[in-house]
């Protein structure tokens, strides 16, 4: 039914998924062995080599294959392969591995996935692989973090029990057999592909609709499922909006389904990756967003290994107001001519509550995308308050915890580092471990008061750089995030010690005191400073309301 459809890569499906007899075994045999319980990341990658879409492979990468996909865009055997299809465990769980046993893959509630059997296993050098893969050197905050997260990856072939449990858009949820079984069934013999991460306009359905046309190609609207980023409401809203752009293309010759694809590589091996890939679901052609050179660059390895995958392009797609249409700007006789908005600015006029021009995109897709990105002042946020005890931190909290109830438009909830103690993790003690645990809790108690548009005023220590930016990361694309440095010095903060810790501390009585005996590291880029020394309570909020007002996060008179 399926032979006039264009071959998958090597010529042949890999659906990794046993039989009925076989997956009772595994699951009988996956009681007496490892188990490793599954991230995001993991989840869609060993879905995409389960179902087919990572044909020829049958497994996560070994060693060789890993460093020959990383170095040469190949498989030792010489297959095309441009991006590294790794497993990552701990070296605390690599260092309890033997060549040949068996890991129990299970998704976050335990339901048994996949059975992988151990290879090889190695320490990776992660900042080649970034200087490889993604073509650019790591920052140095990376290299910090890819050193100390001691990551190691595990080599080896898998026997599939199922695939991951999908709730969401389960009618798009499409392996490479059934696409096929589709196309087949539709008669479709010339797919283009097109693969958006981000919510489509005007601009780009107009241009992928005109280069699926002008080839005689049906439309594949394969949008990239990607749930592992931080603001998963926008991940919803940007499939909703799929759902309304559809209704812009012809209904017999288009069809929509999601790819749980979470590659983060340079854009040329990212070319290559979504033709392999597409290639197993049935397409002939790919539709991407790139530079010309870079395009050419794809296209020609992809011909030097006889991949009939055809990459047609586009880039910054602008609108020409005199004559009502859309171009590729690299397309156009002079630079700078269209109009165009680019997604920093599409933001701004969310969160300002500004219209957004007709030209750019659609009623439906706008309503969609308010709703995710609504303006600031109805945005939840989080004023975080760090310095030392004593410095005043609580006591400015408390005032501002006021004063936005007084305005009464918002949710509020004090989460003071005291009452967390007590209430939210009084298992915990004060070392650099528990105090970073504390924090984080912290911090995702705020993220999802954030998330559901309250107001949560933190007035933890939080004595380490490394983990506010953490509860920064956490917040900030929920909603807003202000880092307040209450930098009130030590010799003030021991003055005003009602409880004698600081006396303690100096005594040896009381260990690991932040600001005697462990250090407070002061923030690198606060957005409010506030020495209490010599100014008010009052006066002190009043700074962080007047900041709050510039940022658009309050609108009303704060008295």
């Amino acid at each position: 039914m399926t032979s006039n459809l264009i071959q998958p890569h090597t010529g042949k499906l890999n659906n990794l998924i046993v039989g009925i007899e076989r997956q009772a075994e595994l699951i009988e045999k996956s009681r007496d062995c490892k188990s490793w319980s599954l991230n995001d990341v993991q989840l869609c990658n060993l879905e995409l080599l389960l179902n087919g879409a990572y044909s020829p492979l049958s497994g996560f990468m070994n060693k060789q294959d890993y460093e020959s996909v990383c170095a040469d865009k190949k498989l030792t055997d010489g297959t095309l392969w441009a991006i590294p299809v790794t497993f990552d465990i701990s070296e605390e769980f690599a260092n309890s591995l033997e060549q040949g046993e068996q890991i129990a893959l299970r998704d976050a509630e335990g339901v048994m996935l996949a059975m992988l059997e151990v290879e090889d296993f190695w320490e990776p050098d992660l900042n080649l692989e970034l200087q490889q893969v993604s073509r650019r050197e790591p920052k140095d905050k990376e290299r910090s973090k890819r050193t100390e997260e001691k990551i190691w990856y595990v080599g080896g072939k898998l026997e599939g029990v199922r695939l991951p449990i999908h709730y969401d858009f389960a009618t798009y949820r499409l392996t490479p057999s059934d696409m096929r079984t589709e196309f087949a069934r539709r008669g479709w013999r010339r797919v283009a592909a097109f693969f958006p991460r981000k919510p489509m306009h005007r601009a780009e359905v107009e241009l992928t609709k005109s280069l699926s046309q002008n080839v005689e190609a049906n439309f594949l609207l394969h949008a990239i499922a990607d749930t592992t980023q931080p603001n998963e409401r926008s991940y919803f809203t940007r499939i909703r909006s799929y759902e309304a752009v559809l209704k812009r293309y012809p209904s017999q010759t288009t069809r929509m389904a999601l790819l749980p694809l979470t590659t983060r590589a340079s854009r040329e091996r990212e070319i290559i990756h979504q033709a392999l890939v597409g290639k197993n679901f049935g397409c002939t052609h790919i539709i991407v967003e790139a530079p010309q050179g870079i395009a050419e660059s794809a296209t020609a390895i992809l011909k030097t290994h006889e991949i009939d995958v055809e990459v047609l392009r586009f880039q910054a797609p602008v609108y020409l107001e005199e004559s009502d249409e859309y171009k590729s700007a690299d397309e156009l006789l002079e630079p700078g001519l269209g109009r165009r908005l680019s997604e920093y600015e599409l933001k701004e006029r969310f969160w300002a509550g500004k219209r957004i021009p007709d030209w750019y995109s659609f009623p439906e897709v706008i309503d969609e995308l308010r709703r995710a990105y609504p303006p600031r002042s109805k945005q939840g946020f989080t004023v975080f308050f760090t310095g030392l005890s004593g410095s005043g931190k609580s006591t400015l909290a408390n005032a501002l915890m006021v004063k936005l109830m007084q305005m009464g438009d918002r949710p509020v909830t004090l989460l003071d580092g005291d009452i967390v103690r007590k209430n939210l993790s009084s298992e915990l003690g004060f070392s650099k471990e528990h105090r970073a645990i504390n924090i984080r809790r912290i911090g995702y108690v705020a993220s999802e008061i954030t998330k559901n548009a309250g107001v949560a005023v933190c007035a933890p220590i939080a004595p380490y750089n490394k983990t506010r930016l953490e509860v920064k990361n956490m917040i900030e694309s929920l909603g807003g995030f202000i880092l307040v440095h209450v930098s009130t010095p030590v010799e003030v903060c021991e003055k005003r010690d009602r409880k004698g810790l600081y006396a303690k501390a100096r005594a040896g009585i009381i260990k690991e005191f932040t600001g005697i005996s462990d250090p407070y590291e002061e923030p690198e880029n606060a957005d409010i400073i506030l020495d209490t020394t010599d100014i008010s309570p009052e006066e002190g909020v009043q700074r962080v309301l007047l900041h709050l007002e510039k940022r658009g996060y309050i609108v009303s008179d704060p008295e």
